[in-house]
């Protein structure tokens, strides 16, 4: 880690680059968002779940590859506890004894010597599952709302609240259409249910820590150097902390990354937007969140 002792990169001379590769992953998340709509999993669609309990312990991708023709669509389907008791969710709209013997007939043809039973049944009403794309959407929105005035309250300048809302909102929109376009080609589930949302959160938890520790260093730098040029002290602020930028960014993606691949199919949306977080976190931390405040701050001082 020789390489980051002393790093010297003008970070705010490639800051229109940035600004550029960034207006081309809002402008094409938000059009696919639009265009294609947000990927919703049945905790906010609604649907119907299943518990069933085979004799011997059974393939989770075998059934959920089995059960996606005949349920017109790919189901949520994963260990409930054992390894032989199945969960299966699916947004079939049909009768619920109608899916249920769908399912079963399906299961009996993939394991004719494996025989299994229905243990539970439940259905999640549209009213609920609207109620859920409701809180999450006001939770993701009052997670902004508090940053914006902690970050206010703490540097006691807006301009840094508005970089620091600007670069999480950056994080999660990019993230969301990277979910929205690669939904249909991954070979995992990437619809938007309650774990993911929960990964949104941390993302906005991860990128904040990021930036607030760059806009502490600017704000110490700001008062050790005051006859320095406010973009070379700012860039030296970025380049103080960037040894322990991609040191946090390295570790915590190894982790992530152990997570995608040991944790199961069903952690796999929700550890691999995670591992999307920590890029763009790190991306907006160094390039979007500080070069916002330069900018709004040299409009500030213009006017």
């Amino acid at each position: 880690m020789r390489w980051f002792e002393t790093p010297d990169f003008n970070f705010l001379k490639g800051h229109k680059i940035a600004y550029v590769v960034s207006g081309i992953l809002l402008v094409v998340s938000i059009i696919g968002i639009f265009t294609k709509g947000l990927q919703y999993g049945i905790d906010f669609k609604g649907g119907q779940e299943f518990v069933l309990e085979f004799e011997q312990p059974v393939d989770v991708l075998d059934i959920r590859s089995e059960l996606t023709e005949p349920l017109g669509g790919t189901p949520v389907v994963k260990r409930f506890g054992s390894p032989r008791d199945i969960l299966i969710r699916t947004d079939n709209s049909e009768e619920i004894s109608v899916v249920q013997s769908t399912i079963m007939e399906t299961v009996t043809k993939l394991y004719p010597d494996n025989s299994a039973e229905v243990i539970k049944t439940n259905i999640v009403g549209a009213r609920f599952a609207e109620d859920l794309k409701r809180g999450a959407l006001n939770a993701i929105i009052f997670a902004l709302i508090v940053v914006f005035i902690y970050i206010l309250i703490r540097f006691k300048k807006w301009t840094y609240s508005a970089g620091a809302v600007a670069a999480l909102f950056h994080d999660v929109l990019i993230v969301v259409g990277v979910f929205t376009f690669f939904s249909d080609i991954a070979p995992f589930s990437m619809q938007i249910d309650q774990a993911i949302i929960a990964a949104f959160l941390t993302i906005v938890g991860y990128s904040l820590n990021d930036t607030v520790v760059v806009f502490d260093r600017i704000r110490e730098n700001k008062l050790l150097y005051k006859t320095m040029d406010h973009d070379q002290m700012v860039n030296k602020s970025l380049n103080d902390t960037l040894s322990r930028t991609v040191i946090t960014s390295i570790t915590t993606f190894f982790v992530v990354t152990i997570l995608f691949i040991f944790g199961g199919e069903v952690l796999k949306g929700f550890s691999f937007a995670l591992m999307l977080g920590v890029i763009i976190g790190t991306y907006s931390s160094l390039f979007v969140a500080s070069s916002m405040v330069v900018e709004l701050n040299r409009r500030l001082e213009s006017t």
